[in-house]
C-alpha cells in the first residue's frame, strides 16, 4: 500500500505543481485563453492564491514522508487537495462547465486516496 501512496502522491503532486505554478505564472487573460474560463469573474488575487494553495499541498504530499518529518502533514495536504477539488466543482458547476468536472471528480477521488492510503501506511 505504500507503494500505491507514492504513484497516487507522485501524480497529484505532477498535476499541481503544473497547474498550479500556472496559475501563479501566468495573468488572468493567458489562463482564460487556456481554457481556465473561470478566472474570468475571479480576483486576481484569488487566481494566485488558488495556485499557490495547489504548489503548497504538491509539497505537502510529497516532503514530509520523503524526509520522515512531521508525516502527519501528507494525509492532511490530500485532505486539502480534496476540499480545492470540491470547490472547484461546485464552481464548474455554477458556471455549467461541464467539461472540467471529469478531470476534477478524478483528482478529488486521488486525493481522498491519497488521505486514506497515508493515514492507513505511512509511520507517524
Amino acid at each position: 500500500m505504500l507503494i500505491a501512496y507514492w504513484i497516487i502522491a507522485g501524480i497529484l503532486a505532477v498535476v499541481y505543481l503544473l497547474v498550479g505554478g500556472t496559475k501563479i505564472i501566468r495573468s488572468r487573460a493567458q489562463l482564460d485563453e487556456s481554457g481556465m474560463h473561470w478566472v474570468r469573474g475571479a480576483n486576481p488575487a484569488v487566481v494566485k492564491l488558488v495556485g499557490l494553495i495547489e504548489i503548497l499541498g504538491a509539497a505537502g504530499l510529497i516532503l514530509p514522508p520523503l524526509l520522515s518529518k512531521a508525516v502527519v502533514l501528507a494525509p492532511l495536504a490530500a485532505i486539502g487537495l480534496v476540499l480545492v477539488q470540491a470547490v472547484a466543482i461546485g464552481v464548474h458547476m455554477q458556471m455549467k462547465d461541464a467539461k472540467s468536472l471529469p478531470l476534477n471528480i478524478a483528482l478529488l477521488l486521488l486525493a481522498f486516496a491519497a488521505a486514506w492510503i497515508g493515514v492507513l501506511t505511512l509511520p507517524f
